[in-house]
């Protein structure tokens, strides 16, 4: 049996990343004899070379339009790559001119490139959740069966962490761009002092940008472990299968928190859609408030100890 070369393109960003990893087991298991290569960008790569959904992980460095000797070496590389067929998973304006740059000899192409050979022919994509639309996408391409994403293969040492038995993750952060998306720091303060009452410790993830936001909860919750700056994506996908409970903002460490199926409450508020990107999974309920600053601290309460009821008793003010 002769091995084809398959080409997945999965570029940013986070989020979106976890809800590719459904499509990228669909592909694997498509093409179980196949060696399958992976093109992401720089934030992604390593994370993406520990799971099983691809030979090898190539790195996209993006070349502009106005870097025509970057997009020549990138056209060379695509080219040399002999791919049968490509999985557009990215779906962008840039991924789509890959395609271009593959012709006259084009291979086999599942996306929305003009004159591509097996198109997402749907006129209505663009209002469907991103993962069903991958699986409409792949189903046109001749792969019936897309799973949801899962996050079982990760792997990291957080041993190194010293959390204790109980312990839930907090995101209070998100993208410093948007907001609008973060329910108010002292609220997040205030429900790590009642998981401190719970015996549960609040273990809080973000990075730079959140400093503020994380200021505002360990001022509110000194108990509350910082770990700010000092996980990869691996470490929250392992810090989320030990983890009692999750709540976070929608952002993209929060797709990793359910993938890897913590109990999890999701917050939204009017400036995203979550019937078109929330994650999905048993384990996880959405929460959503136009304005996230009138999104009341006991809603949230009940909502956690629907989806994590074991871990609670009863809520004492504190």
């Amino acid at each position: 049996m002769t091995m084809a070369n398959i080409l997945v393109i999965k570029l940013s960003a986070l989020g979106d990343i976890v809800q590719a990893l459904g499509p990228m087991a669909a592909i694997r298991a498509h093409h179980k004899h196949d060696r399958i290569i992976l093109l992401t960008t720089k934030p992604y790569a390593d994370f993406l070379r520990q799971s099983p959904y691809a030979d090898e992980v190539w790195v996209d460095e993006r070349p502009r339009l106005k870097d025509p000797l970057g997009v020549l070496k990138l056209a060379r590389r695509l080219r040399q790559g002999r791919f049968v067929r490509v999985y557009d998973l990215q779906t962008s304006r840039r991924s789509s001119r890959y395609f271009h740059l593959m012709r006259p000899f084009a291979p086999e192409w599942s996306g929305i490139a003009l004159g591509c050979s097996h198109p997402h022919a749907n006129p209505k994509r663009d209002e469907m959740h991103t993962i069903e639309r991958q699986a409409e996408q792949l189903s046109m391409a001749g792969i019936a069966e897309t799973p949801l994403p899962d996050l079982s293969w990760a792997k990291a040492d957080t041993a190194r962490f010293h959390l204790p038995e109980r312990y839930g993750l907090l995101v209070p952060g998100g993208a410093p761009h948007r907001p609008a998306k973060r329910w108010p720091s002292a609220r997040y303060g205030e429900m790590a002092r009642r998981w401190i009452a719970q015996g549960i410790t609040p273990v809080l993830l973000g990075t730079d940008q959140d400093k503020e936001a994380l200021e505002i909860v360990r001022m509110i919750c000194p108990q509350s472990v910082d770990l700010s700056g000092q996980t990869n994506f691996s470490d929250i996908a392992v810090l989320a299968q030990g983890a009692v409970m999750a709540l976070g903002n929608d952002t993209g460490p929060m797709h990793l928190i359910t993938a890897a199926n913590a109990p999890s409450v999701v917050l939204f508020s009017g400036d995203s859609d979550p019937a078109l990107c929330a994650p999905r999974g048993g384990n996880v309920t959405i929460l959503r408030a136009t304005d996230l600053k009138y999104m009341e601290i006991s809603e949230v309460q009940r909502a956690l100890q629907k989806v994590c009821s074991a871990c609670f008793k009863q809520f004492k003010p504190v």
